[in-house]
């Protein structure tokens, strides 16, 4: 019996490991950006993993290498089509990005190991004076991991002043997996849970459960990292999509305790944002700009204020930049909403 009860606490496990964002297929309309306000490229550069922030299958990065770079994580189900609009909004401001993309698979430490590898070269091939870290969800996982002297030595290779912003990241381990991080289960299924949790989430689903190494012992931040904005959010009752004016899709992913981890805050570079926002909601897709995101990032620096006389081209650039691939429709500007 206690077997049979192990298997059904696992399929609850896999009809709820949702924690990801829904694939969407790659569209040509999304292989550029707009320069905005960015200075003139001078570097070409081709690192495994990072390239620019659209569905572009060439992955060349143009940058202004005397810039600062803002690299970009997405997280499971993502890629960095997703940011464009992000990354959009960041050259409007004469801010220059770069997206880190990685098999969805593969044990997290592993994939933190190459964003660092792509960091060290980056910095490397640029004179760039700073690099900004952005993670979300499982990418905000991996962009903090990389960002620790995880393999037990000094971490190598980035600048003296790394900004690191973390957003909506599961740091407790996420609830779904939960039935794959007891151990005890394993002899009682003769290894069916492991392997299924395999089967489901491939190698990562080691790194994702309560009681992982990786979930358990964070690690603490290298020396070169100056700050950490950890942005956490509430989102309990948020909503995707809605169709007949009900809710066929929901944006609760992760709660607040999923999200919370003592290890990690205890940081003392640490500053912690909470907001009422959906988990896809809070850095927008491809219809839905993510106008709460844009607001915390200018309250804490990360993102250049907006001028005045810029407003109505920003504006503008938002109404064009986040559209309904589907039907045309304009998108859903959100007011700001902070708690």
């Amino acid at each position: 019996m206690k077997r049979f009860a192990a298997a059904s606490t696992f399929f609850a496990f896999v009809a709820v490991l949702g924690g990801c964002a829904s694939y969407e297929p790659i569209n040509p309309a999304y292989f550029n950006i707009e320069p905005g306000q960015l200075s003139q490229a001078d570097v070409t550069l081709k690192i495994a993993g990072l390239g620019p922030c659209t569905d572009n299958p060439d992955r060349s990065l143009l940058l202004d290498s005397s810039k600062p770079v803002h690299v970009l994580v997405h997280g499971c189900f993502g890629s960095s089509g997703q940011f464009r609009g992000l990354a959009q909004v960041l050259a409007f401001h004469g801010q220059q990005t770069a997206c880190f993309t990685y098999d969805d698979r593969a044990r997290l430490s592993q994939v933190a190991s190459e964003l660092q590898q792509a960091i060290e070269q980056l910095t490397a091939q640029s004179r760039s004076p700073q690099i900004t870290l952005i993670g979300h969800s499982q990418g905000a996982l991996i962009a903090r991991k990389s960002m620790t002297a995880f393999s037990g030595t000094a971490l190598p290779g980035p600048p003296a002043n790394v900004s690191l912003v973390t957003i909506s990241g599961p740091f407790a381990g996420i609830d779904a997996a939960r039935t794959c991080g007891k151990t005890w289960l394993y002899p009682l299924t003769l290894g069916f849970v492991p392997l299924s949790c395999y089967l489901v989430t491939g190698a990562k689903w080691a790194d994702i459960t309560y009681s992982s190494p990786f979930i358990r012992e964070p690690g603490a931040l290298a020396p070169q990292v100056a700050s950490h904005l950890k942005i956490d959010t509430d989102e309990r009752g948020s909503c995707r999509r809605e169709a007949g004016g009900r809710c066929v899709e929901g944006d609760d992913i992760f709660t607040l305790a999923e999200q919370r981890n003592a290890v990690v805050e205890t940081d003392a570079r640490i500053r912690r944002v909470q907001v009422k926002a959906g988990h896809v909601e809070i850095v927008g897709d491809k219809r839905v700009a993510p106008m709460k995101l844009i607001t915390i990032l200018q309250e804490q620096g990360v993102l250049r204020p907006t001028p005045a006389a810029r407003l109505p081209a920003f504006k503008l650039l938002l109404a064009r930049v986040y559209q309904d691939a589907a039907d045309g429709h304009p998108p859903t500007l959100k007011t700001p909403s902070m708690p």
